[in-house]
């Protein structure tokens, strides 16, 4: 039950994140509702879809996880290393500097990593499917960005090598609760 709660989740999340490489069908849904009527659906339809993925999973935990394989102990402290740059990634994308300008979408590179650090660690079923959907997600995503004709958003301006270091360290402190607290306490799975 938890699994196809999540996956019902997950294709809502990721369904909606999907409209908006659809632009005319993006376009058909903001004339027929308005943009603000088009945002608060965007953002209704997305919390709704997250709370049924971290629903779902943490059912789907509870009641037993479904091994596919075992990762070495190695691949976990390989995903505990690769989140430090995801989470920097992440936070480089609102607090755009150079490393925005070289990568263009970090958000998009920060959830591929991830995504991948986390199939690395997780060999059960429900993780393959969870981080498998975003990896694949945000693969989509990017490769539709090159293929666009329009940008979508209005350009936000670049900043200078001081917004990357504010993202490097804000990515750090992020990166440090994560694991300390976030992970431990409402994942359950301890990082470290």
């Amino acid at each position: 039950m938890g699994l196809l709660v999540m996956i019902l989740g997950l294709i809502l999340f990721l369904g909606v994140h999907t409209l908006t490489t659809q632009r005319e069908l993006r376009g058909a849904f903001v004339k027929s509702l308005g943009e603000g009527g088009y945002k608060i659906g965007y953002s209704l339809a997305s919390v709704a879809g997250l709370v049924l993925i971290i629903w779902g999973f943490g059912s789907y935990r509870a009641a037993g996880m479904i091994p596919v394989w075992e990762p070495p102990v190695a691949m976990k402290h390989i995903t505990v290393a690769l989140m430090l740059p995801a989470v920097i990634l992440v936070v480089a994308s609102y607090l755009r500097g150079r490393i925005y300008a070289t990568l263009k979408h970090p958000m998009l590179a920060g959830i591929k990593l991830w995504a991948a650090a986390h199939l690395l660690a997780n060999g059960d079923l429900g993780s393959i499917i969870l981080f498998g959907s975003f990896l694949a997600w945000a693969v989509f995503d990017r490769i539709s960005l090159k293929r666009r004709s329009d940008a979508g958003a209005p350009p936000i301006p670049v900043g200078g090598p001081t917004n990357d270091l504010i993202a490097v360290a804000v990515g750090v402190i992020a990166y440090l609760a994560l694991a300390f607290a976030f992970h431990p306490v409402v994942i359950g799975v301890p990082v470290v």
